[in-house]
């Protein structure tokens, strides 16, 4: 691997991050789809462990990257560096609110996974719209996010060919 590439765990952790948001996503948006009891049970039960999985996997990164992940010089004019700097905080920073309000929804509503453990109902019936809803839409403000950085991304390679995407 060369100098001005990441490193192969700091890939890894970028494509599992992507891959467990975009699959979780899914399951949240399609898991009411499901006949009520256990099929719609198993889906958020899906839903739910991967999203302790992404929690896991996303701290682990950004662990290794404060700590052990190959730092590459920024790419084109400091503003743009700024702004991807910037967009990489605010991609972040939405993952930890996703989770945070995904496990506040999980006690809100008591969800039960795989049968086995049942989160308890610690937050007041009236909020538990209120959360749902956030953890939505964080959910999918996040997707657009990543959405944004994905196209990005591919502007760079295909637009500007500054090789961004070999990186």
């Amino acid at each position: 691997m060369n100098e001005q590439s990441y490193d192969s765990r700091t890939i890894v952790y970028h494509w599992s991050n992507a891959a467990l948001i975009v699959a979780i996503w899914i399951l949240g948006q399609t898991a009411d789809f499901a006949a009520k009891g256990t099929p719609r049970n198993l889906v958020w039960s899906t839903h739910i462990t991967l999203g302790a999985i992404l929690a896991a996997l996303w701290i682990s990164r950004l662990l290794w990257r404060s700590s052990g992940g190959r730092k590459l010089e920024d790419v084109g004019a400091k503003g743009a560096a700024r702004l991807s700097g910037a967009m990489h905080v605010l991609l972040h920073l939405n993952i930890a609110a996703v989770l945070v309000l995904g496990v506040t929804a999980a006690v809100a509503h008591g969800k039960t996974i795989w049968g086995v453990f049942t989160y308890p109902k610690l937050i007041d019936e009236g909020l538990v719209e209120p959360i749902t809803e956030a953890h939505e839409w964080a959910a999918n403000l996040l997707l657009l996010l990543a959405l944004a950085h994905a196209l990005t991304a591919l502007a760079h390679q295909f637009l500007l060919r500054d090789g961004v995407l070999g990186r």
